[in-house]
């Protein structure tokens, strides 16, 4: 089993103290839940886990390797932003093999979610079906940790169902950190769940907590 130690973050920009002290574990076979409002830090602290955001403290460790920059997160970590990646003029099919080792290049070459598009290239998809393919490379990269900011953004309820599946599937060989305003769509497939608000790290237990801090309107 990875288990991947997160400790002693700390990130202010300017006057604002946005991650105060947080603390975060995962483990092979766990979707943890990252949720919260906007401007909270969520995407903040997934840059800083992945190594391309530096922070004032932070103790990073995966399988007992402690981890000083992203070249020591290489095939441990993988980390889809909010933004569009990929090379806009490359096949889908020639991207698979660049994330991909050849177990899950050949498995993506044969999805039912990935098959339709292989022969487009970005530039002609809708950021619906380029968010879709973002997600599903990361998803089968070669890393034992994936970390996904708003997987869901632009997808059909449809496919975000089927999304869902593959991320719970793929949980039985890596450690997942998800974060997305579709919330309730994080909690389906999360083992467990974190709030992030006022630059300190809250678990949670049930919907009444997630109303009683605010995340959640009373009324649901």
């Amino acid at each position: 089993m990875n288990t991947l130690h997160i400790d002693s973050i700390t990130k202010s920009f300017g006057e604002k103290k946005v991650l105060q002290d947080i603390y975060l574990g995962c483990k092979t076979g766990q979707i943890v839940g990252l949720l919260g409002r906007n401007g909270s830090g969520k995407s903040t602290l997934l840059k800083i886990i992945f190594g391309v955001l530096n922070s004032e403290t932070q103790f990073i460790r995966c399988n007992g390797k402690v981890l000083k920059s992203i070249t020591n997160r290489k095939k441990l970590i993988s980390y889809l932003p909010q933004e569009p990646f990929l090379p806009r003029k490359k096949k889908v099919k020639d991207l698979i093999s660049l994330f991909c080792n050849k177990e899950n290049t050949a498995v993506l070459l044969t999805s039912d979610l990935m098959s339709p598009f292989l022969n487009e290239k970005p530039k002609t998809l809708s950021g619906g079906e380029q968010r879709l393919i973002e997600a599903l490379l990361i998803i089968y990269s070669e890393a034992n940790f994936v970390l996904l900011d708003e997987p869901f953004q632009s997808l059909s309820p449809k496919i975000i169902d089927k999304l869902k599946k593959v991320i719970s599937l793929q949980s039985k060989n890596k450690g997942f950190v998800i974060s997305d305003h579709y919330y309730q769509d994080v909690l389906d497939i999360s083992t467990s769940i974190y709030l992030l608000s006022n630059g300190h790290l809250k678990l949670i237990q049930n919907l009444k907590e997630l109303q009683q801090y605010s995340y959640l309107p009373k009324s649901i």
